[in-house]
């Protein structure tokens, strides 16, 4: 069994550099459709069997892709992490956490549309701790502690399996170096970060697209934390870039 996060055995061939042409192509389409109103499942079908991709190749680029609408509402709605100051956060558990551990274990990271970086990992009702996870742990709390925020709760999903002993290692932890952090366990943390006036800690699109306001903590923890944090065992996590404007627009 895994004891990490890694990149899926097929995913030097599917996001190797001679791939990477066609999935641009893909998210730009997509997004174009996406922006003019077409319905998000179709559209992705019709633009994965267009190039050919395979299944996490969809994935990549469906997580990459929002429509014109959504990236100016993300960029409206999204604050400099120094906005965190003596503010509440409210923390996405299992989205911050699984996209450090594959940061940190050569999996494969999106840079995507909306300048957020985004996994390619689903906990799929089962979440499992790996190697990485309590250094995930430290790494988001560090990036966070350093712009002085007067809270955090972190939001585990109840339905998830082991969500209650990721919840009491947090708490453990927070404990131990008396750091601000609460944890619950919860039905539903989507909609809390969606309708609570504090901070989301969040790449989660769905939750993006109706958040009052969030930072964008992936990107500052993949640009500096995680580099500095194993210079020689992970010098540079292994992000693709699917989300800039590579010069076409689709016809």
């Amino acid at each position: 069994m895994s004891r990490h996060r890694g990149a899926h055995p097929a995913d030097i061939k599917l996001f190797g550099e001679n791939c990477l042409g066609d999935l641009r192509l893909g998210v730009s389409d997509l997004s174009w459709l996406l922006s003019r109103g077409y319905a998000a499942t179709a559209s992705l079908k019709l633009v994965g069997d267009r190039y050919r991709l395979r299944e996490r190749q969809r994935l990549a680029v469906a997580r990459a892709a929002c429509s014109d609408r959504q990236m100016t509402q993300r960029e409206r709605s999204r604050i400099p992490i120094a906005g965190i100051k003596d503010r509440p956060l409210l923390l996405d558990g299992f989205n911050l956490i699984i996209t450090i551990e594959a940061a940190l274990s050569g999996g494969v990271l999106i840079a995507c549309r909306d300048g957020c970086i985004r996994d390619l990992s689903s906990v799929h009702g089962s979440y499992r701790a790996v190697d990485e996870t309590e250094k995930a742990i430290e790494l988001i709390s560090l990036a966070l502690l350093k712009y002085g925020p007067a809270s955090g709760t972190w939001l585990l999903d109840k339905p998830v399996s082991n969500s209650g002993r990721l919840a009491q290692r947090i708490r453990e932890m927070s404990e131990e170096r008396g750091w601000p952090w609460q944890v619950e366990v919860v039905m539903d943390p989507d909609k809390l970060l969606r309708t609570s006036d504090a901070i989301a800690v969040t790449s989660d699109s769905n939750i993006l697209d109706q958040a009052a306001c969030w930072i964008n903590l992936n990107r500052l923890l993949i640009d500096e934390f995680v580099p500095n944090s194993c210079p020689n065992a992970c010098p540079n996590a292994w992000m693709i870039d699917l989300g800039s404007n590579h010069g076409r627009n689709p016809e």
